[in-house]
């Protein structure tokens, strides 16, 4: 599965590919340090299978980036999943408003990441995709 990982944490930039080069499954992880990479990168190469959004980033928040996906006619079936520290029920809400496809909080201890990442990668493997 090709992913866009949207992130500017290298620590959590770094949990992620330790994550992903644990699994059985091989992923490959295209990064992203803000949103106006990732939009850049998204209308330049090949589209990503899902997108794994920050929401607290400099320069374009993740619900900034999200907004720009959503309304572009050929990104906007992209499967987008939140992956922050936000517990704000405000950004819950105007994320799903926007229209992702999940909303997941990271867990403190690096084996609960793992296997929530785990589960995430698990579902959009089996799940029918839309190809732009």
């Amino acid at each position: 599965m090709n992913v866009l990982f949207i992130e500017d944490d290298m620590i959590e930039t770094m949990k992620m590919q330790r994550a992903v080069s644990k699994m059985e499954s091989k992923h490959v992880i295209v990064e992203a340090k803000n949103g106006e990479e990732a939009l850049s990168i998204l209308k330049d190469g090949t589209l990503p299978d899902i997108i794994l959004l920050d929401l607290n980033m400099p320069r374009m928040s993740g619900i900034e980036f999200l907004s720009v996906l959503k309304s572009d006619a050929r990104l906007k079936y992209l499967p987008t999943i939140i992956l922050t520290t936000s517990e704000n029920r405000v950004d819950l809400l105007k994320c799903f408003e926007i229209g992702i496809a999940g909303y997941i909080i990271k867990p403190l201890k690096y084996e609960d990441y793992e296997k929530k990442l785990k589960r995430v990668f698990d579902y959009w493997e089996i799940s029918e995709l839309i190809k732009a």
